[in-house]
């Protein structure tokens, strides 16, 4: 388990001195940037100042002052080491043996001790025995695994996973415990729970879900209204404080999906077995039970332990076909679901009121698209699609996601009304120097009006404005751009509401077995149904205790992100391997400063085409970093322009696509709708607040 952290440090002033703690981010340029725990943005490390520290380690960082990247400070303690191991290639010098680390953010080389295990070229793991306390000092460690050769495929997983630390066996003691139980609900568990196995519930989940913590039930009520059933898994009555199997939930944090395989953070018995919601068993969940009126206004929420029986297992393309949201024939994976086709019909009705609901108050919808990766029966990549392409199967995912979201704020609203703590999860407003950035881009892109910085703090106008970016020509480049103006959403003690989803309360309930704050939302709970009451000490203690767990959490929550996102462009390069010399369609969706990557149509893969493969002549990237233009003809290269690349080489190692721009073949008149910069200079004053972006001038509710 990560070694724990001291008591979170208050907010201190941004003044020269002031020592602030936080989590660094190395550049592989040598520079770095600290986080800070307290949420007040980051401070910039020069390469000198880095001491020992290395890439995710939690520091203390001195302020220096204000420099040309924002507030700068040299770290003065390593409080906690982030990274324990490295994955990275052999090499045998003469008498000197050391690896070099595949993470260009990691300091290197890495001195060796003995066992020398492996030879020259060997793609490796290195658990790290001594860290550098200079900032001129390299790690010391010794070989754990040797991986094989770099540059195939399952050694490169295993590389990614060795450098976020994730562990795909569980322990032996975690796998005991899960064993012990069984296969079916032991009968003094059974105890004192409510019986709601008459109630017809259903999951509804992706064709290769491998995990089941939710099912719902829908039904209309004789006032005219909704009642609601939300059964989960109830995990956290299998894993208790301080077992084995808590122990390893809580340093996993997560589980982690990868292409070919699932890495749960429970063990399989339970996770895919006696704590998921199977269809036709006995099982134990939390049941909340919301109340709603016809136009969706919540009247009230009853948690239950109770025992529960799935009484179908859905899918949502087979729902949505159900619903006659998707053409589909009627074969026998739809037959489950016309079965259940009146109650989805309600609960479908119900979503898209709820949904109506959130976007009026302001909740964001950012329609970003997901990568699915197809596998042949060997494990090989042959296709990467966007999940759920068809808009009614993207309807039968809203349908879920409006339960879950409903739920999730109802259990909120239920532990604040009996005064019980919990991980809430916190989602601050944007950041005012990000969204300024944004501004320039709407306003350079050719955007209607001006983009006003003030009121995007404002969740209803930012709403509107995203749901207006749907028709522009360059709308998902732009909604790119704009999430990347949000602040990441994390765990937290302390509710300070959810911007993105313009929520005051809002938690994580409805997925214990793959996340762990839901699982000690459980917790919180079960006490509460106990008649447990938090106050005095033991609130403070609880608080304490449920803090180091969050902070975890979100750490674990990054990792695996990190994880699935590698691990996700590792398969589209060896997708394309087979792909080489061919012609794609794209749009181009980042301009950095070594060229362009370009998002194909289809297959759904990132191409990198480098300044010197866009044409026939040099190029190079403006001033704003928007565009690549050609310095004797102008032409230019732009976000959100579309361009046909041919593949030219996939690179495994790197995760890389890359590729060059067929001007013969290109679309022209795309390539040159990006109006050139104004002639005449831009004020160097902040854009004046009265402005305002002209389509959402004038409409109610901002």
């Amino acid at each position: 388990m990560p070694p724990r952290s001291p008591s979170p440090v208050k907010p201190r002033p941004r003044i020269r001195g002031a020592e602030l703690e936080g989590v660094i981010s190395v550049h592989p340029r040598g520079f770095g940037f600290v986080s800070l725990q307290d949420g007040a943005g980051d401070v910039f490390v020069p390469p000198d100042d880095l001491g020992g520290a290395l890439h995710n380690d939690r520091v203390v960082v001195r302020l220096q002052g204000q420099g040309a990247r924002g507030h700068e400070g040299t770290v003065v303690k390593v409080l906690a080491r982030g990274l324990l191991r490295l994955a990275g290639t052999l090499r045998k010098r003469g008498a000197s043996t050391f690896v070099d680390p595949d993470d260009a953010r990691l300091r290197g080389p890495v001195t060796l001790e003995p066992p020398l295990l492996g030879e020259d070229g060997d793609a490796v793991v290195v658990r790290i025995t001594r860290f550098p306390e200079f900032v001129r000092e390299s790690p010391v460690g010794v070989v754990e695994k040797v991986l094989g050769r770099p540059g195939e495929l399952p050694v490169e997983v295993a590389k990614l996973l060795a450098i976020e630390n994730v562990d795909e066996p569980h322990s032996h003691a975690a796998l005991l415990e899960a064993a012990a139980f069984g296969n079916t609900v032991p009968a003094s568990m059974r105890a004192g729970r409510e019986d709601l196995t008459q109630i017809p519930f259903v999951t509804i989940d992706p064709e290769d879900a491998r995990d089941h913590d939710d099912a719902v039930f829908v039904e209309r009520t004789h006032q005219g209204g909704y009642r609601v059933w939300v059964a989960i898994a109830d995990v956290a009555t299998f894993v208790t404080p301080n077992s084995a199997l808590d122990d390893e939930a809580k340093a996993r944090g997560v589980s982690v999906y990868l292409p070919d395989r699932a890495l749960p953070m429970l063990p399989e018995a339970l996770s895919s077995k006696l704590g998921s919601l199977l269809a036709d068993h006995d099982r134990l969940a939390l049941c909340a039970v919301i109340e709603l009126l016809a136009s969706g206004a919540h009247v009230g929420t009853v948690l239950k332990a109770a025992v529960v029986r799935i009484c179908a297992k859905l899918t949502y393309g087979g729902a949505a076909a159900a619903l006659g949201l998707s053409a589909r024939d009627e074969d026998l994976a739809v037959l489950p679901h016309r079965a259940h086709r009146d109650m989805l019909r309600v609960a479908y009705e119900l979503s898209r009121i709820l949904r109506s609901r959130r976007l009026r108050r302001g909740a964001l919808d950012l329609d970003l698209p997901e990568a699915q990766v197809v596998l042949d029966a060997t494990g090989v990549p042959v296709d990467v699609r966007r999940r759920a392409e068809d808009p009614g199967v993207r309807r039968a995912y809203q349908l879920i996601e409006e339960m879950m979201l409903l739920a999730n704020e109802a259990v909120a609203d239920w532990l604040g009304v009996h005064g019980a703590p919990a991980i809430f999860r916190v989602h601050p407003p944007p950041d005012p120097q990000k969204l300024e950035r944004f501004a320039a881009i709407w306003e350079l892109l050719g955007g209607e009006g001006t983009f006003d910085v003030d009121r995007a703090s404002d969740p209803k106008f930012l709403s509107r404005f995203v749901s207006e970016l749907a028709g522009h020509p360059r709308g998902s480049v732009l909604q790119m751009l704009l999430l990347r103006a949000l602040k990441q959403a994390s765990y937290e003690v302390t509710n300070t509401g959810h911007f993105g989803l313009a929520s005051k309360a809002y938690l994580h309930f409805t997925s214990p077995i793959r996340r762990y704050p839901d699982l000690l939302v459980h917790r919180i709970v079960h006490e509460v149904l106990a008649g447990k009451r938090f106050e005095g000490v033991r609130l403070g203690e609880v608080k304490e205790g449920l803090a180091e767990a969050a902070r975890l959490a979100s750490a674990a929550e990054r990792r695996a992100m990190e994880v699935e996102r590698a691990v996700v462009d590792l398969y589209r390069a060896a997708l394309m391997r087979g792909h080489l010399g061919e012609r794609f369609e794209g749009t181009v969706v980042s301009v950095v400063g070594s060229g362009v990557f370009v998002s194909l149509d289809s297959p759904f893969v990132d191409v990198m085409v480098r300044l010197e493969d866009l044409g026939q002549e040099p190029f190079e990237v403006d001033m704003e970093g928007l565009r690549a233009v050609g310095r004797r003809s102008g032409d230019a290269v732009a976000l959100g322009d579309r361009v046909v690349v041919e593949v030219m080489d996939a690179i495994l190692t790197r995760r890389m696509v890359v590729g060059r721009r067929l001007v013969e073949v290109a679309h022209k008149k795309e390539r040159k709708r990006v109006p050139k910069r104004p002639e005449k200079k831009r004020p160097e004053k902040k854009r004046p607040a009265k402005k305002t972006h002209k389509k959402l001038r004038g409409k109610k509710g901002s």
